[in-house]
């Protein structure tokens, strides 16, 4: 069976040592996380994750949720219960707006917090984790009416929320949808139409789940120019908050998946349902997209979390099994084999996981210190570069963290030999949940093109040149510390060539599209390469200054870190060459067959 346990020391090391995070407590919501707090925090995650989740991980998968004949769905043995020690423990409010019962402390404790639920037990992370999405737009885009109406129970965790987006003729193309909004008169609409994918659409955890519903009104335009949102509740909700009668939304299937079995996701059916709209009619896609950027963010969270438990339980494994003998000679005379630790193939597996997570780890918390800082700040310049960097890095977060996450997920399991293929030692379970993680909230291609067609021009270039001169500052400020080149040197190459990658996309980008299609997912990586680089740069300054000062006790944990962070800039770092190499080597071998040929 396997195990977890939440990293709660590396992750207070990003938070106090990376990112200064006492450095913000001017900002609204940071005044009140002081380093007792935060630990405090984290440590009561940790109790969560490891003692209510992580137990009924390996037993959801197994049971998956199961719908009944009149469409209502009961998740597994266990999930109830674990849901109603979440709500009860004020979690889901972690980050939201005080205004309606939220704590609002940054969304950078709430995305370290989420690394735990998901490592610990993803499928049930997903409900509390959609909830948010949905809390998220509502905040910026619905009405006041509205928000009293349907946040403070959401924010508790009475309610829980979803999104409903995908249709079984459209998913990314959501210009297609065919979804339709009546309007009734009174200023609500009768929604009509079939969704599906829709996760945690159904279930027994709470007693009402409040959709968020993209659809056309009669006559709007078509394509993504004629999209409305709608909150459409599964139990109407009377004036004083009570619960009211069955709306007219249910749950015609539950989807049959690889993974996260059990995580309902649902085959939504809506019948003339009655919703409210969010936000200005024709402009819902702009509504979703504050959701959809939150999910994509929590998906590339989802990827992380992952890794990270398949590479707890896979270093576990390789430190245990006895399996042949060191080529330099037996490690352990007395026994009959040695670990498989002492072989170079494992530490290589179990090197390129542990330090792709923990730049990983430091990478998604400093994303989501932008997104604090680009709602909270008071400076609009602060604001503005804040939401620059957050948007350019969205993609990548999403992108680099499932494929390597999934990629890590499927090498953590190699450890294993074939017992990491038979289901009860649990690793497969890592696999199959995290491959969804690429698929979902806009697949990894989408991701790519998103970056190199829509993020990276956007304002003229100025987030990429904002992300490039914070990186050659680091870079040039330790131009002659000779401890530090080992770091910044691979870290210095790697921009030069994620620079020569971008002035060849705008060189070859415009001048034939499929270009920078061709080139985009090898420009994903090599951004991500940099970025998790860069991260270890800064790790591995604050370490060295750590050792230099007396580390103490945490001598060894700083050591480490600047191993780690060597491997990385050795190991992994050189795949920005061959990621060069593919993009400059154009579209042309890629495109020229004809269809035929496939």
């Amino acid at each position: 069976m396997p195990s977890y346990s939440a990293p709660i020391q590396d992750t207070l090391y990003i938070l106090n040592n990376i990112l200064n995070i006492d450095r913000y407590n001017n900002l609204p919501g940071f005044e009140e996380a002081t380093p007792d707090l935060i630990e405090a925090i984290l440590g009561e995650a940790a109790k969560l994750s490891e003692e209510i989740l992580q137990p009924i991980n390996f037993s959801g998968d197994r049971e998956g949720c199961e719908r009944h004949e009149d469409g209502s769905v009961t998740t597994p043995k266990g999930f109830k219960e674990a849901y109603e020690t979440y709500k009860e423990g004020g979690w889901m409010g972690l980050p939201a707006d005080p205004d309606y019962g939220g704590q609002g402390l940054p969304y950078t404790l709430h995305t370290a917090v989420g690394e735990y639920l998901s490592s610990a037990n993803q499928a049930f992370a997903m409900y509390p984790g959609l909830t948010q999405g949905a809390i998220a737009a509502m905040q910026v885009h619905a009405s006041d009416e509205l928000k009293q109406k349907f946040l403070p129970k959401m924010i508790d965790g009475t309610w829980t929320g979803t999104m409903n987006l995908t249709e079984p003729h459209c998913g990314t193309d959501l210009g297609m949808l065919r979804t339709k909004a009546v309007p009734v008169g009174d200023g609500s609409y009768k929604i009509s139409g079939q969704k599906i994918f829709i996760s945690a659409g159904e279930h027994d955890l709470a007693e009402n789940i409040i959709h968020l519903v993209i659809a056309r009104i009669e006559g709007a335009p078509e394509g993504t120019k004629g999209i409305s949102l709608f909150v459409v509740p599964k139990f109407h909700v009377n004036d004083d908050g009570s619960i009211g009668e069955r709306n007219g939304v249910s749950c015609g299937a539950i989807e049959e998946k690889m993974g996260i079995h059990a995580n309902s996701t649902c085959v939504l059916n809506h019948d003339e349902a009655i919703g409210y709209m969010i936000g200005e009619e024709n402009k819902g896609l702009k509504a979703m997209f504050i959701m959809m950027n939150e999910a994509r963010l929590g998906v590339g969270l989802q990827g992380l979390a992952q890794s990270e438990a398949a590479y707890q339980n896979a270093a576990i494994y390789a430190k245990e099994r006895i399996q042949g003998r060191a080529l330099t000679g037996p490690a352990e005379p007395d026994k009959k084999a040695d670990p498989l630790l002492v072989h170079p193939d494992v530490r290589r597996i179990l090197m390129n996981i542990k330090s792709f997570n923990e730049a990983a780890r430091a990478l998604m918390l400093w994303t989501a210190l932008k997104g604090d800082i680009s709602h909270r700040a008071e400076s609009e310049e602060q604001r503005e570069a804040a939401d620059d960097l957050m948007g350019l890095l969205t993609p990548i977060i999403k992108g680099v963290l499932t494929d390597k996450g999934f990629e890590n997920c499927v090498n953590a399991q190699q450890v294993f030999g074939g017992h990491g293929y038979i289901e009860e030692w649990g690793m497969s379970q890592f696999v199959r949940d995290a491959r969804i993680a690429q698929i979902y909230e806009g697949a990894n291609g989408v991701q790519a093109l998103d970056l190199v067609g829509r993020k990276l021009p956007a304002n003229g270039g100025r987030a990429m040149r904002a992300f490039m001169e914070e990186v050659n500052s680091f870079t040039k400020k330790h131009m002659n510390n000779d401890a530090m080149q080992p770091y910044t040197k691979p870290l210095r190459d790697g921009v030069k060539k994620l620079e020569a990658a971008t002035i060849w996309l705008m060189q070859n980008g415009l001048q034939n599209p499929n270009n920078a299609g061709a080139a985009s997912t090898d420009f994903m990586h090599l951004f991500g390469l940099v970025a998790l680089g860069y991260m270890w740069g800064l790790m591995a300054e604050k370490s060295q200054e750590a050792i230099q000062e007396g580390a103490g006790d945490s001598k060894e944990f700083h050591e480490n870190k600047l191993m780690t962070a060597r491997y990385f800039m050795e190991r992994v770092m050189p795949e920005n060459a061959a990621h060069l190499a593919r993009i400059e080597s154009g579209c042309e071998s890629m495109m020229s067959l004809e269809a035929e040929a496939f």
